[in-house]
């Protein structure tokens, strides 16, 4: 067990999520990855492992709270308390239409996702994180999260409703030294696009150190 504290990625995926993880890996914290992929998380785990880092994994669906708090406490009992969750999972572009094709069903999977799913992390890790009087919670959305746009109805519903959970944790955590914040990427996100993975990534190391934003928008 490292004797720095871990940094957890739920919804790990190969761009974002693999960048923030080898971030906080090369400042010393042991790394934990969870997706429903059990071939994707191999394939990051030993790309990060070629590069020294320390990595764990499990897999989990994020919007199945018994199998999420069951992965965080694996992985807790791996690599030791969590000093920083980043929550990330990949929506389904099967859910993104106009709003007058978005049903009820489309909705309630977006919500799920981005809010319900949320939730669960945050009650895995919170108790321990107000124990110790620190931890980090960040969460990503789309731009959909501050331009709503009418082609892209779930996005919008359900990163208004995560932005406004994260602002509520940020101030009823932030007094007992857990910072609960938001980075909204504007635009794509990957090598050679608007946004570079690596980039986005510093911005998520700022946040953790400088702990003085709930929200940042990168444009």
């Amino acid at each position: 067990m490292s004797s720095r504290s871990a940094f957890v990625v739920v919804g790990a995926g190969p761009g974002l999520g693999a960048a923030a993880a080898r971030r906080f890996g090369r400042e010393g914290h042991p790394v934990g990855l969870i997706a429903r992929s059990a071939e994707r998380l191999d394939s990051m785990a030993a790309d990060l492992a070629s590069e020294g880092l320390t990595t764990a994994t499990e897999t989990a669906d994020a919007t199945d709270a018994q199998a999420l708090a069951a992965a965080l406490g694996a992985l807790r009992a791996r690599l030791g308390p969590i000093e920083a969750v980043l929550f990330s999972p990949r929506p389904s572009l099967g859910w993104i239409k106009p709003v007058l094709d978005t049903g009820p069903s489309d909705v309630e999977s977006a919500l799920a996702l981005s809010v319900v799913a949320a939730a669960a992390a945050v009650r895995a890790v919170v108790p321990d994180m107000r124990r110790r009087g620190h931890g980090t919670l960040l969460f990503t959305t789309g731009g959909a999260a501050v331009e709503p746009h009418r082609d892209r109805a779930v996005s919008g519903i359900a990163y208004a409703a995560e932005s406004a959970y994260v602002r509520m944790l940020h101030d009823a955590l932030a007094v007992e030294g857990v910072h609960a914040a938001q980075l909204t990427v504007v635009g794509p996100i990957g090598r050679g696009a608007r946004h570079e993975p690596d980039a986005v990534a510093r911005e998520m190391w700022r946040l953790h150190t400088a702990r003085d934003q709930p929200l940042v928008v990168l444009r």
